[in-house]
């Protein structure tokens, strides 16, 4: 069985995925303080976040280029399904078509699917970890593709911040939506809709927000038997065990993956940030 399952670095893939075989990582470039960033193995949290404080410009991302896509399709063998961050974040999802119809073009000989994720961080891993479970049962690719966008549809993605200010300044929220949070201490619970942030609910507190996030994932969840919660969290372990303990009193999931912010999550959830997808 061959295959390969293409990320972008928007996704907070586990450590045991990012050693498997079957799974790799196209990084985007981060630049904070006038130092560009490449967000693989390499990338280095704590001094990102550090970076960031000290840095007076919002720090940005620039997303893979096609050709970096291409050399992925061509020395794949096999199925090649990609998952980049959701079209309406990101460049990265359009660097992964072009380079699809350039490997076409080119008579590349294997099978490509460009999935438009629809979310980031977390999120894209459990549609990853989904494509994975589709192909070790012998689905063919056509399935494959079919069963996955009907999975993406129906997963979930919620979030809750401690503050919004890079998301705004990047044209991820409106003014007033950060205006609010910051300055009556306000911490909305957001999700996304066909791939755009938008806010459920808010509340005063950042424990509340947890506590109403994992209320509205219960209340929405269904046959979490059969699913992966995933949760990503930025330099807070102890707040994702907190998400993780407060979904389990109510839900039986198949499994719970928790995995620390790669670089494009850690720039926008900023440090404290939770995340959750199923």
């Amino acid at each position: 069985m061959s295959y390969k399952i293409i990320v972008d670095s928007g996704c907070d893939l586990p450590k045991n995925l990012r050693e498997n075989e079957h799974f790799v990582v196209v990084p985007l470039t981060l630049s904070v303080g006038g130092v560009d960033i490449v967000d693989d193995e390499s990338f280095d949290q704590k001094d990102f976040l550090k970076r960031v404080h000290e840095a007076k410009e919002c720090p940005k991302s620039a997303c893979p280029s096609p050709e970096r896509y291409l050399s992925e399709y061509e020395s794949a063998e096999g199925n090649v399904y990609v998952i980049p961050l959701s079209s309406k974040l990101s460049g990265s999802y359009n660097s992964a078509l072009v380079a699809a119809d350039m490997y076409e073009e080119d008579g590349g000989s294997n099978h490509v699917h460009v999935f438009d994720s629809m979310t980031a961080c977390c999120g894209e891993a459990v549609i990853a970890m989904k494509i994975q479970e589709c192909e070790e049962q012998g689905m063919g690719f056509d399935e494959v593709v079919k069963s996955v966008t009907q999975f993406r549809d129906g997963m979930k993605t919620y979030f809750v911040l401690e503050t919004l200010e890079t998301l705004r300044k990047n044209g991820r929220l409106t003014n007033l939506q950060a205006l609010l949070a910051n300055v009556l201490s306000i911490k909305p619970v957001m999700s996304a809709k066909e791939g755009e942030i938008i806010k459920l609910e808010q509340t005063r507190g950042l424990n509340k927000a947890l506590k109403r996030m994992c209320e509205i994932i219960v209340e929405n969840v269904t046959d979490p038997q059969d699913k992966v919660l995933g949760i990503s969290h930025c330099n807070c372990p102890e707040r994702a065990e907190y998400v993780k303990g407060l979904l389990l009193e109510k839900c039986s999931f198949k499994d719970v993956v928790i995995v620390d912010t790669a670089g494009v999550a850690t720039m926008y959830a900023n440090d404290g940030g939770i995340v959750a997808a199923v």
